[in-house]
């Protein structure tokens, strides 16, 4: 009797050991055999386990754990259950993990090496929308998603229409950000979804909810929600010094109200977490208290606006609180489609520009991080992932290209062009962590489909050593995509840099960007 037929489709690699954890109750003895088999080529067995258990009496769901070695391999398998006696079982919470994730942590390790070439400065989550819902009955809550994973309730994610059972939940987000050295940024609902409000004046169960989830996060573990922390494995506080209070919520009825209340109560228990307003300042000062403020920004199909759009910034007030560009990417289903070389160059431009607004903008992130190419709900992203494969996006190296730019020094530089729409260049310098020596780190964004003659003038700049410097050019046709079939059609290529010099003649391709790093 098969119980179960292909319960949960994964990539089975052969060689590797899985852990197959599922609860059951049952009106017998358990006699079951759980195989993986091929989704593929007539269903064949890549690994099994013989299980027999006793029928406890009193206890009504037994958990069980197998350690299951792969025989092949398949990127389309499942799990099937059999047995051969009568009886009923009843199945819960059937998982099978690899052993050899990520730190021993859940996640693919060559998905979080992928987010760890990005050396990325922060990690802004559990999302956008995804926190809201459309209605607050569907929205993120983090009391339901930490403690044991089968214990968690999960809730359907109507932003995106598919069900979650929060196994990412709030601890895996703080834990993710630990491991790849990322400051957490912890969004969270402020009592508004896409289609209803929590009014002021019965706020308060929201606001002691996010204060939980500080305390959860940072508090000692003889406190409350900080020993529950520790019952999950870390007895240490996470580093928690950001939250956002909700998301794309400014002007709603009761955001500022709401807003408002979260932030003196923040304010009182924990003074030193800064915290970021929906409402952007770009263009006129805030009329509440804030650390930081939310811009999001994406152009439909608009090169031109996404290239130049960081513009806004050059005529924003110095004297209030700094920009937080947690959301940006051309999007689009002519130009940007998923994941174009144009629409990444667009993006390069508008980083050009972050980086001469870098005394008011203190952080900036692509959006969305991650797309399952099986489940494309919104386009483009910057990583692709199947059950066994994984690229990066033209975006996703325009971001790589643009890694260096945190914590480095911005130089005053001029562009001569009778075209800054299309033609962008910035200059940094970048001291390097191994060797503790600085360098010149150069960047030309060209979204034109012509060639350009770049002549370069450097001063105040000396290096004994210009021999090892390097152009490393990131071009191809203005639509090219990259696949899991190409997976680096488009991708960085570096060379050495011809001619090295305080004045020097650059060749920039059409449709590219461009970088010298002069050693």
């Amino acid at each position: 009797m098969v119980i179960s037929d292909e319960i949960l489709f994964q990539n089975i690699v052969k060689g590797k050991k899985y852990k197959v954890v599922f609860y059951y109750s049952s009106t017998g003895p358990l006699d079951l055999t759980v195989s993986f088999r091929d989704g593929q080529g007539g269903g064949a067995i890549l690994g099994s386990s013989h299980i027999i258990k006793p029928n406890k009496k009193g206890a009504k769901w037994k958990k069980i754990e197998s350690i299951i070695t792969a025989s092949a391999s398949s990127p389309n398998a499942g799990i099937t259950l059999r047995t051969t006696k009568k009886g009923t079982i009843w199945l819960d919470q059937v998982s099978a993990m690899p052993q050899d994730t990520y730190k021993g942590h859940g996640f693919r390790t060559d998905l979080v090496e992928m987010v760890q070439k990005l050396k990325p400065a922060f990690l802004r989550f559990p999302g956008g929308c995804f926190v809201e819902g459309v209605t607050l009955r569907n929205a993120f809550r983090w009391k339901e998603s930490v403690g044991p994973w089968e214990e968690r309730a999960g809730h359907f994610n109507d932003i995106w229409k598919y069900w979650t059972d929060d196994g990412l939940g709030f601890y895996e987000g703080l834990l993710l950000a630990e491991d790849v050295n990322a400051t957490p940024i912890w969004v969270f609902n402020n009592g508004i979804s896409h289609t209803d409000e929590i009014d002021t004046k019965d706020i308060q169960p929201f606001v002691q909810e996010a204060l939980d989830g500080i305390e959860f996060a940072r508090g000692p573990s003889s406190s409350k929600w900080g020993s529950l922390r520790a019952s999950m494995g870390h007895p240490e506080p996470f580093v928690l010094k950001y939250v956002a209070i909700g998301n794309e919520d400014c002007g709603l009825k009761n955001y500022l109200g709401n807003y408002l209340v979260f932030h003196k109560e923040i304010r009182k228990y924990y003074p030193d977490i800064l915290m970021i307003s929906n409402c952007d300042a770009s263009r006129k000062p805030l009329d509440h208290p804030a650390d930081l403020y939310d811009y999001h920004i994406y152009p439909v199909d608009d090169v031109h606006m996404m290239f130049t759009n960081a513009e806004v910034f050059d005529h924003t007030p110095r004297n209030g609180p700094k920009a937080f560009v947690s959301e940006y990417a051309l999007i689009g289903a002519n130009i940007a489609r998923h994941g174009t070389l144009i629409g990444g160059l667009s993006e390069a431009g508008f980083l050009i520009g972050l980086e001469r607004n870098s005394d008011h903008v203190a952080m900036a992130a692509y959006a969305p991080l991650f797309v399952n190419a099986n489940d494309r709900v919104w386009n483009p992203d910057a990583i692709v992932f199947s059950s066994n494969q994984v690229y990066g996006t033209p975006s996703y190296w325009v971001t790589y290209l643009f890694k260096e730019s945190n914590g480095a020094t911005f130089l005053n530089s001029t562009l001569q062009t009778t075209d800054p729409g299309t033609l962008a260049a910035s200059a940094i310098l970048v001291k390097d962590p191994q060797n503790k020596n600085t360098y010149l780190k150069i960047k030309i964004a060209n979204m034109r489909k012509t060639q350009v003659d770049f002549k370069i003038s450097i001063q105040g700049f000396a290096s004994k050593n210009l021999k090892g410097s390097t152009k490393t050019v990131l071009t191809g046709n203005e639509l090219d995509e990259n696949s899991f079939a190409e997976p680096k059609k488009i991708a960085p290529q570096t060379s050495p840099l011809q001619n090295p010099g305080n004045e020097m003649n650059v060749i920039v391709q059409p449709t590219s960007l461009t970088i010298l790093d002069m050693f």
